[in-house]
């Protein structure tokens, strides 16, 4: 007979704790997505799909912070853009960036889903339930959203309100996030890898273009098997490398050539950020001007850029996260609001001159 005392424990062995967490159908009804809201994303998402189709010739612009960690600061810029949108609609589609995940290549703050009182607390229930107020109010002015999905949880909660989405360079190879995205219900952005592989991230591309099965959870929080149709609106985005940057002509009609060869639809947006800045918010506007100058001599593949922008420029330390300046960002860098506008205005002048 077996001794229980004795038989060797093999289970959470490194676990806390575990705490319960509200269904993503429960999550809904304590915050529901206003009727005016619903409209917003869904025309944003078709607006955005008809880009990535060549059928809307409008430049796609995602711009907003690199992560959001106050709501107000965020609601301001989305004002400001909201009014910008206006003026620039019939060159120019904005999306405003609204990150609430941040991957951390070691640690770090991971963003307001996680730690959304910015003191390790990891107040998750309470960071899922003001990233759906925060989504919602922004829609509800018109303007279309953009994330990033790191856990693959975290899109029950929170998609239904996103109309554009992206999957990093570090998740790109990720076989989870092929599948996740094969099921998301927005347009979906891949970037290529850390490393610079188009390849790659052509790759996360077709396989999130078709039928996956996978294990998820539904939205009653309980496990269960997902089965997805494939997202058609799957593309590249191009963010740079740790080489070096690729949103040079040669480097985009390398990567068009690679979306080609995968039989993939030969369009991209390109990040203006991250790598292709080497990680320089000054740097920022030249690359913009640089890949604006591309779609003005004729390279109809590029059909969109990305840009981290706040109220005010540059970064600040998260430090005890009590004593933060307004409108800085936590993580990256990023322009102000008004160089974020004047490369905006210009850019739908010279685009208007062109037509």
């Amino acid at each position: 007979m077996t001794d229980i005392a004795s038989t060797p424990v093999t289970t959470d062995l490194n676990i806390g704790s575990t705490d319960p967490l509200i269904s993503p159908d429960d999550l809904a009804r304590e915050v529901p997505g206003s009727a005016r809201a619903l409209e917003a994303i869904v025309r944003g998402r078709n607006e955005i799909a008809a880009v990535l189709r060549g059928e809307d010739k409008r430049l796609l612009v995602i711009t907003g912070p690199c992560s959001i960690h106050d709501e107000q600061a965020g609601l301001e810029y989305a004002s400001r853009l909201a009014e910008l949108s206006e003026r620039v609609r019939d060159q120019i589609l904005i999306v405003m960036r609204v990150y609430f995940e941040k991957p951390r290549t070691v640690l770090g703050w991971k963003g307001m889903v996680y730690d959304p009182h910015l003191d390790g607390s990891f107040a998750i229930g309470e960071g899922l339930h003001r990233a759906r107020g925060l989504l919602l109010k922004i829609a509800e002015m018109g303007i279309p959203t953009a994330t990033e999905f790191l856990d693959p949880i975290v899109p029950q909660y929170l998609s239904d309100l996103v109309s554009w989405a992206a999957v990093g360079a570090r998740t790109t190879e990720s076989q989870t996030h092929r599948q996740m995205a094969s099921g998301l219900s927005m347009p979906v952005g891949f970037k290529n890898t850390t490393a610079g592989s188009v390849k790659i991230a052509a790759d996360a591309i077709q396989a999130a273009q078709a039928a996956q099965a996978f294990l998820g959870i539904d939205h009653q929080g309980r496990t269960a098997v997902i089965h997805t149709t494939g997202n058609a609106s799957s593309h590249l985005v191009l963010r740079g490398s740790d080489d070096g940057p690729n949103y040079e002509a040669a480097a985009v009609a390398s990567a068009l050539e690679t979306l080609r060869k995968a039989n993939l639809e030969p369009r991209l947006i390109v990040d203006c950020s991250h790598m292709n800045a080497a990680k320089d918010h000054t740097r920022e506007g030249g690359v913009f001007r640089d890949v604006l100058e591309q779609r003005l001599a004729g390279n109809d593949g590029i059909v969109g850029v990305m840009l981290e922008s706040h109220l005010f420029e540059g970064s600040q330390p998260l430090g005890d996260g009590k004593s933060l300046k307004y409108g800085v960002s936590v993580t990256d860098a990023c322009i102000g609001w008004d160089e974020t506008e004047t490369l905006i205005t210009d850019a739908q002048r010279q685009l208007g001159a062109a037509q």
